[in-house]
């Protein structure tokens, strides 16, 4: 499933907007999945797993690009995303443990403010 979604990933930075913009309405789309899940009256398994999956999935390309030796980004930078991977993993996982709503807010924030910062948005 991993390899499906980078395909198309790979596939749609191509033909469309720029890698940037990609990425930025990626997370976007992944924000909205968990503000979703975390509005859901119950927070339901099955929307919560998806959401979680999605985000999880889109932050292992991400974190795999961004962090492969050819890119170009300075290297606190990869380093940075590196580590908030782990913190998205690991926090993704005590979620699904213990699922509450106050739980969602920090991966909903991260990918909201990385989104607006791709687009060049940030405090505006």
């Amino acid at each position: 499933m991993y390899n499906q979604g980078a395909q198309a990933y790979l596939r749609t930075q191509q033909t469309t907007a720029s890698p940037r913009e990609l990425e930025a309405s990626l997370l976007t789309k992944a924000a909205a999945k968990l503000q979703s899940a975390r509005d859901d009256a119950g927070m339901a398994r099955l929307p919560l797993d998806e959401a979680i999956g999605y985000n999880r999935r889109l932050w292992t390309i991400l974190s795999t690009s961004a962090t492969r030796p050819e890119n170009p980004l300075p290297r606190d930078v990869k380093d940075n995303i590196a580590q908030l991977a782990v913190f998205i993993f690991t926090h993704s996982m005590n979620i699904l443990a213990d699922p509450r709503p106050e739980k969602m807010a920090s991966l909903i924030a991260i990918n909201a403010h990385i989104a607006a910062g791709l687009r060049g948005s940030m405090g505006e």
